[in-house]
């Protein structure tokens, strides 16, 4: 006979929310109970497991223990597995429901979440989806604590232990002012702009592979203005300012500057920049967030080639 487990999905839930809310006052708050409620549920657990889960740190809030981190990364997968097992006892025909924590790359946002929530609001209505935007440190965070299910994310920055599934590989483009000289091309070879000044996607491992692409054609460029914003740099660039090399294309070529922009195809080959679903080994995916996944597979996949099924 297996050995009976003594802890609650109650306690694993005011542990979660007294871990994200940083104090016992501010769960209690959130639950809507005494705070005495959240404390007593957290010793309870702690005396169970043998553990100590938090550092009580006396007008500074609870921080988590090795022990704790580990077993908040398993409740908030454990609770998930149970809103299912209660949705699915309550019959399929109410569809799936209850929360799904979303990772995507802040310059992927705008590409990426209006469909993607639009068509999860359509097919599965009661999901409701949280979303961190950030950059790839942030992300590869996110997913190793448990904060988010997956992420939507270029395949830069993700550590060991975090599977990818590749939805699309990207090809770069240059990127020039609408009057620029070379901006009727279509196509050109990047080493013809090498020269100018460049401005530059700095966001962590973006510039470093931004770069590289350039110094690849044997010229250093003179990086003439840095930014974090994606929006920025186009209008940088529509102004006149120089170029740069991006993945992402609006579907206007209009800046927030009013200026315009040019895309150039690159004609020598560089690497691809794949774009990924991303979610930590061995974690088993809850039925919502598996659906949120294949609904962001299907629209960001690029569509088959013509007379191919």
């Amino acid at each position: 006979m297996s050995e009976a487990v003594g802890f609650t999905l109650v306690q694993l839930r005011y542990f979660v929310v007294a871990a994200e809310a940083g104090s016992m006052t501010a769960a209690a708050e959130r639950l809507l109970i005494a705070q005495s409620a959240v404390s007593t549920a957290v010793s309870n657990l702690e005396h169970e497991l043998g553990v100590q889960l938090f550092i009580r740190r006396k007008g500074k809030g609870l921080v988590a223990t090795a022990a704790g981190e580990r077993l908040l990364l398993q409740a908030r997968e454990l609770l998930g597995h149970a809103r299912d097992v209660a949705a699915e006892a309550r019959g399929v025909e109410g569809g799936l429901s209850g929360p799904v924590r979303l990772g995507c790359f802040v310059t992927l946002a705008p590409f990426v979440l209006p469909r993607l929530l639009a068509a999860a609001a359509e097919r599965h209505p009661q999901l409701r989806i949280d979303v961190l935007e950030g950059e790839a440190d942030d992300l590869d965070h996110a997913l190793r604590t448990g904060r988010i299910d997956f992420a939507v994310t270029y395949n830069l920055g993700l550590g060991l232990g975090i599977t990818r599934e590749t939805v699309a590989s990207l090809p770069a483009h240059a990127l020039v002012a609408a009057d620029h000289p070379l901006a009727g091309r279509g196509t050109i070879d990047l080493a013809a702009l090498a020269h100018e000044p460049f401005v530059l996607l700095d966001l962590p491992h973006s510039r470093d592979y931004f770069w590289s692409l350039v110094t690849a054609t044997g010229i250093t460029p003179v990086v003439r203005h840095r930014s974090h914003s994606y929006e920025a740099v186009r209008s940088l660039v529509a102004l006149g300012h120089g170029f740069s090399v991006l993945h992402q294309r609006p579907a206007t070529d209009h800046t927030y500057s009013g200026a315009r922009v040019a895309v150039l195809e690159l004609s020598n080959e560089h690497p691809r920049l794949d774009l990924v679903l991303a979610r930590m080994d061995g974690i088993r995916h809850t039925a919502r967030a598996t659906a949120v996944a294949q609904l962001a597979h299907e629209l960001l996949a690029p569509p088959a080639p013509a007379g191919r099924s």
